[in-house]
């Protein structure tokens, strides 16, 4: 197995969490992170922050790959510019699965997502690109997740329910089968959507 050279693009609390999964996984070796400009220079978890988004051109002439590692609670729009801003100059954005996570071989999970420690995906579930599927969350047979969404710590998305893009579903928060939730949505941690 080849193992790539991976740039992580945000140097927050989520990206902490993004580097245990990628440092589990034995796929990539990450080079960097780009973050602030007064950022430069500093350490997260043992990687140098070497830059800022403004050196995502010259990293892709470079063959690296990269991945979103900002976190969203309730506002993905940073997120989504990043992820588009990558694309749009020709980089690559793998999709991460943490080696503790169950993903079924019939599941669909875009690019750019990242499957987080313990997480259980099940039979038929598709994934939209550049989501956080976060650690131990629960994703039900024939559930779809849209683009860009952010599934919390310890939820449950049960069968067939339907989030829609640009969601964030709360910490613990449970839906009930078959179900659409609208774009945009956010979900309170603990909620029970019915």
């Amino acid at each position: 197995m080849e193992i790539k050279e991976l740039v992580l693009i945000g140097g927050g609390g989520h990206c902490k969490s993004c580097i245990e999964v990628i440092n589990t996984s034995g796929k990539y070796i990450i080079k960097g992170i780009l973050d602030l400009d007064e950022n430069i220079g500093k350490d997260v978890l043992g990687y140098k922050v070497i830059g800022t988004d403004k050196d995502i051109p010259m990293l892709i002439k470079n063959k690296m790959k990269f991945l979103i590692t900002i976190g969203s609670i309730g506002d993905s729009s940073k997120r989504i510019e990043l992820f588009n801003l990558v694309l749009s100059l020709g980089g690559d954005i793998p999709t991460i699965y943490a080696p503790t996570a169950y993903v079924s071989k019939s599941a669909l999970i875009g690019k750019g997502t990242i499957i987080m420690h313990q997480t259980f995906v099940n039979a038929s579930v598709i994934i939209g690109v550049n989501c956080i599927i976060n650690t131990k969350s629960l994703i039900e047979h024939d559930a779809v997740i849209g683009d860009h969404c952010h599934i919390s710590t310890g939820s449950i998305v049960n069968g067939g329910t339907i989030i829609g893009a640009r969601s964030f579903f709360g910490s613990g928060a449970v839906t009930k089968q078959y179900i659409s939730i609208p774009d945009g949505s956010f979900i309170k941690a603990n909620s029970i959507v019915k």
